[in-house]
């Protein structure tokens, strides 16, 4: 072989071994790179789930969020419509005129608990007569104690002996009077719960906050 042909068959080795060296090193940096883009997404994926579970789902800040009801355009003797709702419980606001609020201090009804001593139905300032802060403003859970129905709201004659209204259950029969107190000898075993709230002002009140002035 000339000097001439080994020259050249050295320079096509050389230029062959650059090319080889370029394509190793493309590949290279291909596998590094999705190497570590594989790593990222794999992250993303440790990291969401985490991240769910150290922020509560919008749905979850809805359930126990307070709930602001303006009750202005309540007049006595009736029940805020609609009905509004709190951790997804309907919620009975009731304005009671003077006689009716002076019958809740009447112990001639039949009353399962008429003193609301179940500490489990109301807040401490709930444990009155009315069971509630105002005495003209009755604020109640509207869910039976009993299998969860919801009852209806009776503006008179709810009992035999009295001509006021209260709650009456359409699912088994059971009647609350206009504090939520069940009557004795019905399914339901309990008042109507009382939730923990604060008036805002005089027609507006925050369900699912506690204090406040009445």
């Amino acid at each position: 072989m000339s000097s001439d042909d080994a020259s050249h068959e050295n320079s096509v080795t050389a230029a062959g071994d650059d090319d080889q060296n370029k394509i190793n090193t493309s590949r290279r940096y291909f596998l590094i790179g999705a190497t570590a883009a594989v790593g990222s997404v794999g992250a993303v994926g440790v990291a969401v789930p985490f991240l769910s579970y150290w922020s509560p789902s919008a749905k979850a800040r809805a359930m126990g969020a307070p709930v602001k009801i303006d009750f202005s355009k309540l007049s006595p003797g009736e029940m805020l419509s609609p009905i509004q709702a709190w951790r997804g419980k309907p919620i009975f606001i009731v304005y009671r005129d003077e006689a009716a609020v002076a019958s809740l201090a009447d112990q001639s009804l039949d009353l399962a608990d008429p003193n609301s001593d179940n500490p489990e139905q109301q807040p401490e300032f709930a444990k009155n007569p009315t069971r509630s802060m105002r005495p003209e403003i009755g604020i109640y859970v509207g869910i039976c104690t009993h299998l969860g129905c919801s009852p209806k709201y009776v503006e008179a004659d709810n009992f035999a002996d009295s001509r006021f209204g209260g709650f009456f259950c359409p699912c088994h029969g059971s009647k609350f009077d206009l504090a939520g107190r069940v009557g004795t000898g019905y399914p339901a075993p309990d008042n109507l719960p009382v939730p923990p709230y604060r008036f805002e002002s005089d027609t507006v009140v925050v369900i699912g906050e506690e204090g406040g002035t009445a």
